[in-house]
């Protein structure tokens, strides 16, 4: 089992080495699970910072996230896969206190997707999921976080 997690994990390594992202930097909109502006900055060839800005009926949620890009569908230029942790705080008005005990949370999120970046026109897409867990605030584990998103590359 050991040997195949090195292995596993070399094959990961090598495509993600030998490929690098279309684009640099992303600018758009993901929805459901609220509406959320998202910023796509890669800060290596493989990895990149996201910042979401999600507002809801209720409040809303500044989350950032770390994503590692593996480019493994050679069959399909422009798709990759990703994976990463990251962190939320989220805030609301003092009428919906008593629907999540408290007007803020804090804590750690995980997201894993796919993404696409069209050759011919200057936009990206993703589906991802991001469950999260809030530690500080109303404590728990929230799966409905992720969606899909529109951006347009600069």
């Amino acid at each position: 089992m050991k040997k195949i997690v090195i292995i596993l994990s070399g094959i990961f390594i090598f495509n993600a080495a030998t490929a690098q992202s279309p684009y640099n930097k992303a600018l758009g909109l993901k929805f459901p699970g609220g509406l959320s502006v998202t910023y796509k900055k890669f800060v290596t060839q493989t990895n990149n910072a996201e910042a979401l800005f999600t507002v809801g009926n209720k409040g809303f949620r500044l989350t950032g996230l770390y994503e590692f890009n593996f480019y493994s569908f050679k069959n399909i230029p422009n798709l990759s896969w990703f994976a990463g942790p990251g962190a939320h705080v989220g805030l609301w008005k003092a009428q919906y206190e008593k629907d999540y005990g408290s007007k803020a949370d804090v804590g750690v999120d995980g997201i894993i997707g796919l993404d696409y970046t069209f050759s011919n026109i200057p936009i990206n897409v993703s589906a991802d999921w991001q469950p999260s867990v809030t530690l500080v605030g109303s404590a728990g584990f929230a799966p409905a976080y992720g969606g899909i998103a529109v951006r347009y590359i600069f």
